[in-house]
């Protein structure tokens, strides 16, 4: 099932396919497996997500990161470190990331709202054909 912003999302990637190509690549190569592991870079933008309070990102890089293979210990320290570093706010914010990790591990209970960070999945591979 499409949601309306997938739908919004690849008519403006058409419109604007320098700008949202270039952020798809970058998206790509940032968390992409190196030295690095992907799934602690992916743990790293959801860190970055509670504090900059972006929900859609947090539940995105969740979701993301529990699909390439997160643990539910290698998520919580990283939400240790969210609510160090934010606080009582951090602590609040934290909770809706865990909130989606439980989402991702349980029965299909996916939401409709498509986020600005959902448009990287790696079902996104072929983005010659959208350029």
């Amino acid at each position: 099932m499409t949601s309306p912003n997938d739908t919004r999302f690849t008519e403006l990637r058409r419109l604007s396919p320098q700008v949202t190509g270039g952020l798809l690549r970058m998206r790509q190569a940032a968390y992409r497996d190196g030295a690095v592991p992907a799934k602690h870079k992916l743990l790293t933008a959801m860190a970055i997500s509670i504090t900059i309070r972006c929900e859609p990102c947090i539940r995105a890089y969740v979701r993301m990161a529990h699909e390439k293979g997160s643990t539910q210990e290698e998520l919580i320290e990283f939400l240790e470190v969210a609510m160090t570093m934010q606080g009582c706010p951090g602590e609040e914010w934290a909770l809706k990331a865990y909130a989606a990790y439980k989402e991702s591990i349980g029965p299909e209970t996916t939401s409709d709202a498509a986020g600005c960070c959902d448009h990287q999945t790696s079902s996104d591979t072929n983005e010659e054909e959208a350029l």
